[in-house]
């Protein structure tokens, strides 16, 4: 988790199986697991477009919501109980913020989506301008497609 996550939180979209959020770079999923379970016991296929993930009796599978780099993209299991999945998205620091995981799947609630939206569009400015501290700003604007839409008033 970058600096600016660990200052500002992050937004969960919250499902069955655990929750997932996003960072300007990267969809981070978090998958709930008995207690005890093991490595092995991980299935885990990163496509450009797809997702599959089979541990326990979960079994997460479909296409994303949008591209990742596969080759970068990783998985872990956490003291037996967490697996945890690190998808890095192939459109870094665009105005990307995916609605939902897969298509179809998992989507988050308009609220938790205009959250994520707001704190993406801070983060980029993060980015933007490295001297100054966003991650306790806040930000007003109509939210849909991508960002904040300012009037030229």
């Amino acid at each position: 988790m970058s600096n600016f996550d660990e200052k500002s939180g992050v937004v969960p979209c919250l499902t069955p199986w655990g929750l997932w959020y996003q960072t300007v770079d990267e969809v981070v999923v978090e998958i709930n697991v008995p207690e005890g379970t093991r490595s092995k016991a991980v299935k885990a296929n990163f496509g450009i477009t797809s997702l599959s993930v089979s541990v326990a009796n979960i079994n997460i599978q479909g296409t994303l919501y949008d591209k990742v780099i596969p080759d970068e993209c990783l998985w872990s299991l956490e003291d037996r109980k967490l697996v945890r999945l690190v998808l890095v998205k192939s459109h870094r620091h665009a105005e990307n913020c995916w609605k939902s995981l897969l298509k179809g799947q998992y989507e988050a609630d308009p609220m938790t989506f205009d959250r994520m939206e707001k704190k993406l569009t801070l983060q980029r400015f993060q980015y933007q301008h490295p001297g100054f501290d966003f991650s306790n700003a806040d930000i007003s604007g109509n939210y849909s497609g991508g960002g904040p839409k300012f009037d030229a008033d």
